[in-house]
């Protein structure tokens, strides 16, 4: 990631979910994306920071919000002054399969003077020439994000997470992090496979121009198909098949995507569901299948899943 220092966590839910209350405490002010993963929203809640939901992706939302709040700093400039402000969003979306706007974050995170925090999970070993996740691929320089975090458990095919930025702010963690301080080392044998998913990803570097010619060829291939609607960026690997009409109740919906799942997985083809805390979620997503493609797949693969899911839809939507 090119940054001066970094931590492992050995459970990649941890990650996000200490590292923000390490830094964000009860009387700072956390401005969020509403589409955050339920890691991010457990690392808030831990945090009992004063929580601020932005419209996902809305930088203009964002900014209101923002500017809102330099008025109110404006009125008790002693509080304001010992208030710290950070940004919480995700690089690639885990909720929507959405890359965040970086460059514009960057540009405000400098005007109204706040830092920001950046989940890389889904966009580590996915975006970006090599791979190093969402700053390389807006070209933003790694400095301007104040901290990172990934979990292990997606593009490396491991368990963990990490966490980097400057020796200051990662050293913090050593002691703070309460997902570092309270757990034992990752397993040898799984360190050791991260080990090696980095070199494979440093070693191999067309990877990732394969895999989002792949992102590409599926987004193509199940868009237009009746009933459905693809939701996500064309070059992510994980995104959303919703309906395009719901049923009338989340249970129907849940239930007719149900029915689409099974009849791909007794074909041969594995789907799932994207699963949630419905009642611990700050904003439940729609009910969804999520598709992830890997970098082995083949293109006669990925056709036969989109002709199977385009088959079940045609058989099961009404």
């Amino acid at each position: 990631m090119r940054t001066e220092e970094a931590i492992i966590y050995s459970y990649g839910f941890a990650t996000i979910a200490s590292a923000i209350p390490a830094y964000s405490k009860r009387g700072d002010i956390v401005f969020v994306d509403e589409a955050a993963c339920f890691a991010v929203q457990k690392g808030l809640q831990a945090s009992r920071s004063n929580i601020k939901f932005f419209r996902h992706n809305d930088m203009a939302d964002l900014e209101r919000l923002l500017k809102e709040q330099e008025k109110e700093d404006q009125k008790n400039p002693r509080k304001a002054r010992v208030t710290r402000r950070f940004i919480v969003v995700e690089g690639l979306y885990m909720n929507t399969g959405d890359i965040c706007p970086l460059p514009e974050l960057v540009k405000l995170k400098y005007k109204y003077k706040v830092r920001i925090f950046l989940e890389e999970s889904l966009s580590f070993g996915v975006l970006g020439d090599h791979g190093r996740g969402v700053t390389e691929h807006f070209r933003v320089n790694i400095e301007d994000i104040d901290l990172i975090s990934a979990n292990m458990e997606n593009a490396l095919a491991s368990i963990g997470g990490f966490c980097c930025g400057r020796s200051f702010v990662i050293d913090h963690q050593r002691l703070s992090g309460q997902g570092y301080c309270f757990s034992a080392s990752l397993p040898p044998m799984l360190a050791r496979a991260a080990i090696e998913g980095l070199n494979i990803m440093e070693d191999e570097p067309d990877i990732f121009q394969i895999l989002r010619k792949k992102c590409q060829h599926i987004h193509k291939a199940l868009k237009g198909i009746s009933g459905l609607k693809v939701v996500g960026e064309s070059i992510s690997p994980a995104f959303h098949l919703q309906l395009a009409r719901s049923l009338g109740s989340r249970e129907s919906d849940v239930r007719l995507l149900q029915d689409i799942v099974e009849y791909c997985m007794t074909r041969k083809v594995a789907l799932t569901q994207a699963r949630y805390l419905e009642k611990e979620e700050k904003n439940l997503p729609p009910p969804s299948i999520r598709v992830v493609v890997t970098v082995e797949q083949s293109e006669e693969d990925l056709d036969l899943a989109a002709s199977l899911i385009k088959e079940a839809a045609q058989l099961l939507i009404h």
